[in-house]
């Protein structure tokens, strides 16, 4: 049986063609500043490949420990009912509308050598401020609310019916989430997972001022760009092509799973 759709306004089409020339014109204009003879030495370049590689581990890092905090949290939101819930919802999807920059001070406030747990933390020679693990907490910082806000669509969307029935028949709340709920919003979840990724891949702010740049240490691709931007525009123009091609490939390469 074949699903029948609603036919759109027709005046909907040319807002939306101008909306998507907006996003994709200057990602392709970038194609046209590149020097393509010399576009594979400038991005195999040993500053390169370290961004590159340092950028991917510490972004597969963020989204681990997004999926860790994330997906109780969401849960709890989701399913929960309490006089603070509001508050809540509001303090964790912060970072979406705060700057980055905000982001990176309020971590060194807490992280920093006279931070809130930082001092305590260099007490006992731990240090976080400026090292890779602080490249790693600065996007999760970032990047959780987005696992946060898709999770917790996908928990409403599903409801709780089916969790009703499961634990009627005397499963445990631990089994319900691990066996019925979450099977049910995995789509939801990976797609939040994607989204945490690619905003992890990209960050900038927060990272810079709550990790520095250091070059192997916590110089990421963004923050590799912005230094080539003064020092070398091909070279920053070439690294942000690819940059845009590492994030296509990885919401490409996953969506579709999620959307199955």
């Amino acid at each position: 049986m074949r699903t029948r759709h609603v036919g759109l306004p027709r005046w909907l089409v040319l807002p939306a063609a101008i909306g998507a020339a907006f996003v994709v014109l200057p990602v392709a204009a970038l194609a046209t500043r590149i020097d393509w003879g010399a576009f594979p030495g400038l991005v195999t370049s040993d500053s390169a490949l370290v961004a590159l590689g340092l950028s991917l581990r510490t972004s597969a890092a963020s989204t681990a420990l997004c999926l860790l905090l994330g997906v109780p949290l969401a849960t709890v939101l989701a399913r929960s009912e309490f006089r603070g819930l509001p508050v809540l919802r509001s303090l964790v999807l912060l970072p979406l509308v705060l700057p980055p920059v905000v982001g990176g001070i309020a971590l060194l406030a807490t992280f920093g050598r006279q931070g809130l747990l930082g001092e305590h933390l260099e007490a006992l020679g731990v240090r976080v401020a400026f090292t890779t693990v602080a490249v790693v907490l600065a996007q999760t910082f970032v990047s959780l609310p987005f696992l946060v806000v898709s999770l917790e669509g996908a928990l409403r969307t599903a409801g709780e019916r089916y969790d009703v029935v499961a634990a009627s028949l005397g499963a445990a709340p631990t089994t319900v989430l691990r066996r019925v709920t979450l099977p049910l919003v995995m789509p939801g979840l990976a797609s939040g997972a994607v989204l945490a990724f690619a905003r992890s891949l990209g960050e900038f702010g927060a990272t810079i001022t709550f990790a520095g740049s250091l070059e192997g240490t916590t110089r990421t691709l963004p923050l590799l760009i912005y230094n080539l931007r003064v020092t070398d525009a091909d070279a920053a123009v070439a690294m942000s092509l690819v940059l845009v091609v590492v994030a296509v490939a990885v919401i490409g390469l996953v969506r579709p799973r999620a959307a199955r």
